[in-house]
């Protein structure tokens, strides 16, 4: 075997370890580690303890668990922190008027990814979390990127099996492409309980001059209190807003 391949091997087992890490582990032991990614248990051992090593894990008396280490090289991240750096001005002010948690995201793939989510006292349980992850057709954040998405993503994700998370996530391909359509001319995506019973959303994408999406902002709340479309303008005025500053600062040769 080469040493390459015997490097992309060990590399792919690592990040097995890490990835069997699901959001709201604290701790997992070293026997769950190996359920959970199928790797010898000595093979699990000798990696988890190099991974601790090099602060990708910490190691306590009860297991492992994701270390500081990750969150530093996460947060170098340059197009995700240059992103937010920019958005969080805005998000703050989308706070300031609803009150209610706002959310930005990016396409990773078939999903959203989390880029940063503000909340206060008032916010909703919800599943969402800075970097987590959902599925692009039942969230808005997704649907609103995926509006936006050239002709062969939108057909890949509307011909793949849909998840459906609740009773109303929209998993026929035909509604969902209608509802795009609608995204297109409105500028603005709705989620009403697909994701996360309880909860409902609505979100405006981030444009360039291009009609390129650079992501979506998103505010989220209860279906006790909270009516998406009376926060419409104020969703768009804020995803507007920042594109051109970020289109400004690419015009520039500074930004994002």
């Amino acid at each position: 075997m080469s040493e390459k391949v015997a490097l992309d091997t060990v590399l792919g087992k690592a990040m097995r370890i890490l990835h069997a890490f699901a959001a709201d582990d604290q701790t997992v032991s070293l026997a769950e580690l190996v359920r959970r990614t199928g790797l010898h248990k000595a093979t699990t051992y000798r990696l988890a303890n190099e991974l601790v090593q090099h602060r990708m894990l910490d190691r306590t008396e009860h297991g492992y668990r994701l270390s500081g280490g990750l969150f530093e090289l996460g947060m170098r991240a340059s197009v995700e922190r240059s992103l937010l750096q920019v958005a969080m001005p805005f998000m703050q002010d989308l706070y300031e008027r609803t009150h209610e948690t706002v959310h930005l995201g990016v396409r990773d793939g078939h999903e959203v990814v989390y880029v940063a989510k503000i909340g206060g006292h008032r916010q909703a349980r919800m599943p969402s979390r800075a970097g987590g992850r959902m599925p692009l057709h039942c969230t808005a954040i997704g649907k609103a990127l995926l509006a936006h998405a050239d002709p062969d993503l939108q057909n890949a994700v509307l011909t793949a099996p849909m998840a459906r998370r609740t009773p109303h996530t929209i998993i026929a391909p035909g509604r969902l492409q209608r509802q795009l359509r609608a995204i297109l001319e409105q500028g603005v995506a709705f989620e009403q309980e697909e994701s996360t019973l309880g909860i409902v959303c609505a979100a405006a994408p981030v444009l360039l001059e291009d009609q390129e999406v650079v992501g979506a902002l998103s505010v989220t709340g209860p279906t006790s209190r909270f009516r998406p479309e009376q926060h419409v303008a104020a969703i768009r005025a804020a995803a507007a807003g920042l594109g051109s500053t970020i289109q400004r600062r690419r015009n520039l040769g500074s930004g994002v």
